[in-house]
């Protein structure tokens, strides 16, 4: 009795010090879901318009590109902050240029189109490839623009300083211009679309299609809010877009060859006149895209620019909605952020770094040396695997249990042979 008393309590001895209990899983900790407000939005009247464009499949690695909360398709704001006007825009996004921080949006990441705020993506490719005094020639494949649409009034064999031609874009929003920029700097306006798509996905502007230098609209041209204010952070880095930004009123030369007389342009883009501290900006508008507009303003230290898509002019302009929306940019805390502008190359860069080893195998111990079995099986008992010492203690257990029973029974023929001999 006692041997098999001393062999369960060596067994449940065993058990208790020797074999771990499995350490209870961290508390899973769920993440509040992002939350959005349906956008602001004022009446707007209704208007006949081409059948809207068929967007593409929303990418999620390209909708939370600047932060998660930028993913949501209605309005992103801080914490507490005031609500931002009612729009008639689809969709914009205010931010500031110096940090990137973007300060708040209505389905910043939502497809739309462009119209003549792509511009900006042509400015931000040519203008560092260009000399602002180089002349060219106009030739008839740079005026083939849309009948109707907006033009500085190129002529066919005119001279032309490349700094006039940037004038005529910025201010005039000439059509020409830009055909002839982009053929100037990549060799042909196709070429040039090219190289805007390319400069687009450097900046990080992974929603953004060109299909025409100007933004005529065409099958499969999109962009966002969101790249939108990249472009426009790229133009306003460059010191000649923001002194061509900020010009109210630029002469075209008068052309002798041709005997046609020089002209004056104007600046469309009311901001400059009518808002203090005003940075410039683009305006835009197609019975497709309706009224969109790029503006940027600095007051009290801050630059804020702000980008907005698919808006119509009535009850509101599209500019004076910009300037709303600026006005309660200024308003929030300069610490205010619902996510941030990336830098340029930041997205390839990122894509190129070798992925991270395995945590698994990062911290993989070194092989120990061969010990034998029995070696191996005292060294694992040692690190508490509880997977060797149950097996071991039940063997213990038995071993000792045998080894108390073979004794007493020993014992007890001992006794009964002394008996006999006596």
């Amino acid at each position: 009795m006692r041997a098999r008393v001393l062999a369960v309590a060596t067994a449940v001895t065993l058990l208790v010090t020797g074999a771990p209990v499995p350490a209870q899983g961290a508390p899973v900790v769920t993440a509040a879901p992002v939350t959005t407000a349906p956008c602001p939005r004022l009446p707007a009247p209704k208007v006949s318009r081409p059948p809207r464009p068929v967007p593409p499949e929303p990418v999620p690695d390209q909708q939370v590109v600047g932060g998660d909360a930028l993913a949501a398709p209605g309005l992103v704001a801080p914490p507490g902050s005031a609500a931002p006007p009612a729009v008639t825009a689809t969709t914009w996004l205010v931010a500031d240029l110096d940090s990137g921080a973007v300060l708040g949006a209505c389905g910043p990441h939502v497809y739309g189109t462009p119209a003549s705020t792509q511009k900006l993506l042509l400015a931000a490719t040519m203008l560092s490839r260009l000399d602002p005094k180089q002349v060219a020639v106009a030739t008839r494949a740079d005026l083939d623009i849309e009948p109707g649409s907006s033009a500085v009034g190129l002529l066919v064999g005119g001279r032309y300083a490349v700094e006039t031609l940037w004038l005529g874009l910025l201010l005039q929003s000439g059509n020409d211009a830009a055909n002839m920029l982009a053929r100037l700097g990549a060799g042909n306006a196709r070429a040039g679309v090219t190289e805007m798509n390319a400069e687009a996905r450097r900046l990080g502007a992974r929603q953004t299609h060109a299909v025409t230098p100007s933004g005529l609209d065409g099958p499969g041209q999109f962009t966002s809010a969101y790249d939108l204010a990249l472009i426009a952070r790229a133009c306003f880095a460059d010191e000649r877009f923001r002194r061509y930004a900020l010009t109210e009123r630029a002469q075209i030369p008068a052309q002798p060859a041709l005997k046609k007389g020089g002209f004056q342009i104007q600046n469309e883009n009311q901001l400059i006149y009518r808002y203090p501290g005003a940075l410039g900006g683009k305006t835009g508008f197609t019975e497709l895209a309706r009224h969109s507009y790029v503006g940027a303003a600095q007051r009290g230290g801050r630059r804020l620019v702000v980008t907005l898509l698919g808006a119509e002019a009535r009850p509101v302009r599209g500019w004076q909605q910009g300037a709303q929306l600026l006005d309660w940019g200024f308003s929030l805390p300069r610490d205010a952020s619902v996510g941030r502008l990336v830098e340029p190359g930041e997205l390839d860069a990122a894509k190129a770094e070798p992925a991270p080893a395995p945590a698994a195998a990062a911290a993989r111990p070194e092989p120990s040396p061969w010990r034998g079995p029995a070696g191996t099986a005292l060294r694992r008992v040692a690190d508490g695997d509880w997977r060797v010492i149950v097996p071991l203690a039940g063997l213990l257990a038995l071993v000792v249990g045998g080894t108390a029973a073979v004794l007493a029974a020993r014992r007890g023929r001992s006794r009964r042979a002394g008996r006999r001999r006596a």
